[in-house]
C-alpha cells in the first residue's frame, strides 16, 4: 500500500514528463488520459477535455491540475474562474510542474483569484523557469523579468528568497 506522501510524489513526478513521453507506449493510464484531453483540446471539443481532465485533477495529477486550470482561467469547457484556476495552479504549483507554477506566478502578477502579490508571482516565475524544458525556460525568465521590472531590489529580493526556500509539497 502507497502512502500519500508517495502517492503525491508520483503524480508530481509524472507533471513533470514532456508531452511526447506521455504519448509513448509505456505512458500510465493518467498520462493517457491526459493525451486524450489534449487531443480533445486541439479538435476544439472543450467540454471533452474537461471532463477527461477533472478526475485525474482530482486524483493529484499535476499535469491534469494545470490543463484544467487552464480551463477554467479562459473558460474552456468551463464557467470562467478565476479562484477555481488558481486553486488548480496552486495544486500543480506545489507538486513542482512548471507549467503550473508559471501560471500561478500570473495569475499573482495580475490578481486574477488571488490578491495581487509580486514578490508571489516573481517566486513562482522563478521556480518555473529553473524547473522548465530547455524550450520553455527562455519565456519563464521573460515573464519573470517583465515581473521584476514592476519590482523594488528589496522585492525582488525576497522572491529570490522565497524561491530558493521552496521544495516540492510545500506552498
Amino acid at each position: 500500500m502507497f502512502s500519500s506522501a508517495s502517492r503525491r510524489s508520483s503524480f508530481c513526478i509524472a507533471g513533470a514528463l514532456v508531452l511526447a513521453a506521455l504519448l509513448g507506449p509505456a505512458a500510465s493510464a493518467r498520462a493517457d488520459g491526459v493525451a486524450r484531453a489534449t487531443a480533445a483540446y486541439a479538435r476544439r471539443d472543450y467540454l471533452t477535455a474537461v471532463r477527461i481532465l477533472t478526475p485525474l485533477a482530482l486524483h493529484g495529477d499535476a499535469r491534469a491540475q494545470s490543463f484544467l486550470g487552464f480551463m477554467y482561467e479562459n473558460g474552456y469547457g468551463a464557467p470562467q474562474a478565476y479562484d477555481a484556476a488558481a486553486d488548480l495552479y496552486r495544486q500543480a504549483a506545489i507538486c513542482g510542474n512548471p507549467f503550473g507554477q508559471s501560471m500561478l506566478g500570473l495569475m499573482y502578477d495580475k490578481g486574477h483569484g488571488v490578491p495581487q502579490d509580486l514578490v508571489l508571482a516573481y517566486k513562482w516565475l522563478n521556480l518555473a523557469a529553473a524547473r522548465a524544458s530547455i524550450r520553455e525556460r527562455e519565456y519563464f525568465l521573460r515573464l519573470r523579468n517583465a515581473v521584476a521590472s514592476k519590482m523594488s531590489r528589496a522585492q525582488i529580493a525576497e522572491g529570490q528568497r522565497l524561491a530558493l526556500l521552496w521544495a516540492p509539497g510545500l506552498p
